[in-house]
């Protein structure tokens, strides 16, 4: 992880060496957008961390480790959905899922879900593209979330087709 601080430094030593204008101009830009971007992102943050604070493991692996795996995977899909959780996180879940017998179709419905589909994160996908193209995006992330579950049930042997 170091070693992308140490490349966005060097990075950035050689921006301010090619232009210091706009290298400040640049950062400046991206100043403002963070404060913008902040409060909102700040009541998302607080609002799946009371979530996954509310709702315990065992609540998570009960639902997703179902007979019915297709739903479990729907019920997979919703959930990653509605979560918003950085990968570091999400991956690691999804290793103690797998040890509880949650199936590789369901985490891989859950996960790729959640890093693609982002039902929290609409209103500030909004601001930036519009409703039409948020909402197509996340339909069409739903879409290839559900058809790379099914491919990977199918390659590990839970989904015969």
């Amino acid at each position: 992880m170091y070693w992308f601080y140490a490349i966005t430094g060097v990075a950035l030593v050689f921006s301010l060496v090619r232009s210091k204008e706009k290298t400040l101009k640049a950062l400046m830009a991206s100043y403002r957008r963070l404060v913008n971007i902040l409060p909102a992102f700040m009541v998302m943050l607080v609002l799946v961390s009371l979530v996954l604070f509310l709702i315990p493991e065992e609540v998570i692996s009960y639902y997703l480790g179902v007979e019915n795996k297709f739903a479990a995977v729907l019920t997979a899909s919703f959930l990653g959905s509605v979560t918003l959780m950085p990968g570091f996180i999400a991956y690691p879940l999804a290793g103690i899922l797998l040890t509880k017998g949650v199936s590789y179709m369901v985490l891989s419905a859950f996960t790729t879900t959640l890093m693609m589909v982002g039902v929290l994160t609409y209103p500030i996908e909004k601001q930036y593209f519009g409703s039409r193209v948020t909402v197509m995006r996340n339909a069409i992330s739903l879409l290839i979330a559900l058809i790379i579950a099914v491919i990977t049930g199918f390659f590990f042997g839970e989904v015969f087709c």
